[in-house]
């Protein structure tokens, strides 16, 4: 039986592109489960093409084969790799940064460089723009329905070689804890930051207390107000802030039934950074 095969890249769905790919695989093998994680990630975005890996793949069965193709670097000297994590799935991408958030947060256990001599698409060797159908897609496919195994993509790689894009990580402290924005909830416009619930909690705040929250762009504060730290959306008004653990385990903040990337002009990057302080006890006199 195959394992399923999913694929995600920034092509969008208003071509043939993604669909070229799914033809490329199904050549491969007819029983091949194809699933798509998402073609809508920005153009030429690595880092969040990374971000929307880790959000994904520890939820599908051990052995699933994803195909991540964001390659602003197509057809150049950049590598071609297949990584299995330690948690058994298998990536097929680009050595550009797009594994950076798997094997920081979920481990590489080994990774093959694609030996393209046999890995793949017959009469495709002229091309070098569209490695997503004729490398990406079809070694993904031969791994995923058995016609290759691990050893079969090409030689062995150091996992410390491979490419990763400058993170910050978060700080801590005894009054506040620091990192950064790394990406938004795209649709609802929550921010997605890279501080773990278990550094937060190193502040003390109880679930229904306050939090004093300011981002910086840079050296500008761009925001700056007390916000609950609440369970869930449910917990405030309509409209009013929150900061909650998120679906990674890390600390977000929101607006309940709006966005707060849009209300206040929020980015991501290293150059977002957030701070988390417990809220001062007002005394009135």
């Amino acid at each position: 039986m195959s394992n399923a095969l999913v694929l995600q890249s920034d092509f969008g769905t208003a071509d043939g592109a993604v669909s070229a790919m799914y033809g490329v695989a199904y050549g491969v093998s007819h029983d091949l489960r194809i699933c798509d994680l998402t073609h809508e990630i920005p153009p030429y975005d690595i880092w969040e093409a990374s971000y929307r890996l880790i959000q994904t793949v520890s939820y599908w069965p051990k052995g699933t084969v994803f195909v991540s193709v964001v390659d602003p670097g197509v057809g150049s000297d950049r590598r071609s790799v297949v990584v299995l994590t330690s948690t058994g799935h298998y990536i097929v991408t680009p050595d550009n940064g797009t594994l950076t958030q798997v094997k920081r947060m979920m481990g590489i256990a080994q990774a093959r460089l694609i030996d393209e001599g046999v890995n793949r698409l017959a009469g495709s060797d002229k091309s070098y723009t569209f490695y997503g159908r004729d490398v990406y897609a079809y070694t993904g496919a031969r791994l995923a329905a058995g016609v290759i195994d691990f050893e079969g993509v090409g030689p062995l790689i150091e996992v410390d070689d491979l490419v990763e894009l400058p993170t910050v990580p978060a700080t801590c402290e005894p009054t506040r804890v620091q990192g950064t924005i790394d990406v938004l909830d795209v649709r609802f416009g929550s921010l997605w930051t890279n501080v773990t619930r278990e550094q937060f909690e190193r502040l003390g705040i109880a679930v229904g207390g306050r939090v004093e929250v300011a981002i910086e762009d840079g050296t500008r504060t761009v925001y700056q107000n007390l916000l609950t730290y609440a369970r869930s959306f449910a917990d405030v008004y309509v409209g009013e802030p929150l900061v909650y653990v998120n679906s990674l385990d890390c600390m977000a903040v929101a607006i309940n039934q709006g966005s707060f990337a849009k209300a206040y002009g929020i980015g991501t990057g290293t150059n977002w950074k957030i701070t988390l302080r417990k809220a001062p006890r007002l005394v009135y006199e």
